[in-house]
């Protein structure tokens, strides 16, 4: 069972002072200086935060600041203490500490489990996935019990212990900047040099050639056809799609949102919504769907027991096979990929697209401007050497 702490906020009240509960807005977030005071939301910027749990019967109370998000990751961070200790792990003293300023030596083992507790609880299940299967790759490369006796040689030594497991370069660079993440969050910075990172090419993102979309919706049937358009005409990711609601879609002002869906406990990359305008044929055959939609059902593309679609990718290869195309060559993210780089070369400025993408930085954007392959850029080359 899964040990729980409470965030309360001491202010004052029309009553004297009070531990009063904070408020979690809608993304699960704190709001800062928000409590509910008997059964209302109040703001009060005076007071500091605790943090409260139970030992048996005994109750533990905990001044952790005046900043809410801080307060919050403590919060965290004693809930994936106390879990961990229910496992069965023996903490060393203060595990929780960020540096081990009075010397104490926090075991790796605890740790870690105690840094993926807190994942668990603050990230989504891919990225705990993630950490967890990159820290167990760590422990069994590294002979160290503590954190504070982790040197540059262990992390060498991982690297190389990846690419042994036969990892492929780029995955190796992921799995040992996670490694660095979990030993930056327990306070230990400056162990590696610049070149001891692992290496990899940064691939170009592939795009589909128009003649192979066209034998591929050349074999499609009139719903495959659509759900391709949709990836195509859209650059969404494919838990955008699989979690489009009929309330994102504007058929007036041609355009689709991509929004937190709660009830799927689901919310977009980076949490970040936008909006994304629609071309005139996909609006069509979007409106034409959605008359034929079962009643009570948000989602644009259910399964017939009215879920969440799970096999894009698996259909994607099943009409590849049929056009008598390569499965291997087709893939949902290439037609994100399509996307934007179709759109950069029709003029669309690199902001649009970045934002119609969804991406936090132009870096990731910047990926997709692509040279050009059109034959008025073949004549220019035939024109600058006549």
């Amino acid at each position: 069972m899964n040990r729980s702490v409470n965030l309360t906020k001491r202010v004052e009240t029309g009553s004297g002072l009070r531990f009063c509960p904070v408020v979690v807005s809608a993304n699960g977030r704190i709001k800062p200086d928000w409590v509910v005071v008997d059964d209302q939301e109040e703001h009060h910027r005076e007071g500091a935060y605790y943090i409260e749990w139970r030992d048996g019967a005994k109750r533990h109370r905990l001044s952790v600041g005046k900043d809410a998000a801080d307060a919050n990751a403590r919060k965290a961070r004693k809930e994936a203490e106390l879990n961990a200790v229910a496992k069965g792990l023996s903490l060393a003293p203060d595990i929780t500490k960020v540096n081990a300023a009075d010397g104490d030596r926090r075991s790796l083992t605890v740790a870690a489990a105690v840094f993926l507790e807190e994942t668990k609880l603050t990230k989504k299940p891919k990225t705990f996935a993630a950490y967890e299967k990159t820290l167990a790759y760590f422990q069994q490369s590294c002979s160290k019990l503590y954190l504070e006796d982790i040197e540059r040689a262990d992390m060498l030594k991982f690297g190389a212990y990846l690419k042994a497991e036969g990892l492929a370069p780029r995955t190796c660079w992921n799995k040992f900047n996670n490694t660095m993440s979990f030993l930056k969050a327990n306070g230990i910075r400056g162990i590696v040099r610049k070149n001891d990172w692992p290496k990899f090419v940064e691939e170009e993102p592939e795009i589909y050639e128009r003649e192979d979309l066209d034998a591929l919706f050349a074999v499609c049937d009139s719903e495959e056809r659509l759900w391709f358009d949709f990836f195509l005409m859209t650059g969404m990711r494919e838990q955008e799609v699989m979690y489009a609601h009929w309330r994102d879609v504007n058929l007036v002002h041609r355009t689709i949102s991509v929004r937190w869906k709660p009830e799927y406990n689901w919310t977009p990359k980076a949490y970040k919504e936008r909006t994304v305008p629609i071309p005139a044929s996909l609006t069509t055959a979007l409106e034409t769907l959605k008359g034929k939609a079962p009643a009570g059902c948000p989602l644009i593309f259910p399964t017939s027991g009215g879920k969440p679609k799970m096999d894009f990718l698996d259909c994607l290869k099943a009409v590849a096979k049929r056009a008598g195309l390569d499965p291997e060559e087709f893939y949902l993210h290439k037609f994100r990929a399509t996307f934007a780089t179709w759109s950069l070369w029709a003029g669309v400025d690199l902001r649009t697209v970045q934002d119609r993408l969804g991406h936090k930085d132009l870096k990731s954007t910047l990926r997709y401007l692509k040279p050009s392959r059109s034959q008025e850029s073949r004549d220019k080359v035939d024109a600058i050497f006549a």
